[in-house]
């Protein structure tokens, strides 16, 4: 099955967070979607990795993915090495995807940072053909997607274009809420609490929203870095600020 816009987050919650309203939002459009997980979360001072990964496949249910992998790679401890690049080329040509999204190239998390140079250079290295992977013990293709995006996530970073979400907001929320054990649950207080799992977390997701939306005139937008130069064929596309 061919993805259109595939989502990587190096934690199961990364993608809901960063980039859930645009997937909602391409989803509306006809576009296939698809979510992939680098690790399972399981280094989370909250849940599981089997709570992570229940909650994971209630969030893609939300959020309607056509799709959801999870490559297992070690959370805390994953190295950007050939064997964790094949494992995201093999996901490229397997879905050939046109956009891919990733984490923010730096941000709180040391590991965010870490797979968006991962999930980077394997993007391009999926696009040559003597760098050769097998899937059900058939060679595949060679695919680079046109884009590389990264969701602005925890640290505020200038984004270089953001993305109307405001019809998807209170979705995009409810995915979120859906990793019941890693954010504020009036009925699971119990446990240690983090910097994710206060009421004042979720109000500042609202509040970047709304910070990005009132960059070009709406209530919400995501927002987004590209090292690529971002082309129009026409300005039809163009948000129109309201007065």
């Amino acid at each position: 099955m061919k993805i259109d816009v595939l989502a990587f987050g190096v934690h199961p919650d990364d993608v809901e967070l960063g980039c859930a309203g645009v997937l909602l939002s391409e989803k509306r459009n006809g576009k296939k979607i698809g979510i992939v997980d680098l690790t399972q979360g399981e280094l989370g001072t909250r849940g599981t990795a089997l709570t992570r990964k229940e909650e994971a496949a209630a969030a893609a249910e939300i959020l309607q993915a056509d799709a959801r992998e999870n490559l297992e790679m070690e959370d805390g401890f994953f190295e950007n090495d050939e064997a964790n690049k094949r494992k995201i080329i093999t996901i490229l040509r397997k879905y050939q995807p046109e956009i891919i999204f990733c984490n923010a190239p730096e941000d709180r998390h040391p590991d965010h940072g870490r797979s968006a140079l991962l999930v980077e250079e394997a993007a391009f290295l999926s696009g040559l053909s003597k760098i050769e992977t097998y899937l059900n013990n058939e060679l595949q293709t060679a695919w680079r997607p046109k884009f590389v995006f990264n969701f602005i996530q925890d640290r505020y970073l200038n984004p270089d274009f953001v993305v109307d979400i405001s019809e998807e907001m209170e979705q995009k929320i409810q995915s979120v809420k859906a990793y019941k054990t890693q954010f504020f649950n009036p009925e699971n207080q119990g446990g240690p609490q983090t910097y994710i799992s206060s009421p004042e977390f979720l109000d500042s997701v609202y509040a970047r929203a709304a910070m990005f939306g009132k960059m070009i005139g709406v209530k919400y937008a995501e927002g987004f870095l590209s090292k690529k130069m971002i082309g129009l064929k026409n300005f039809d596309a163009l948000v129109k600020e309201t007065t």
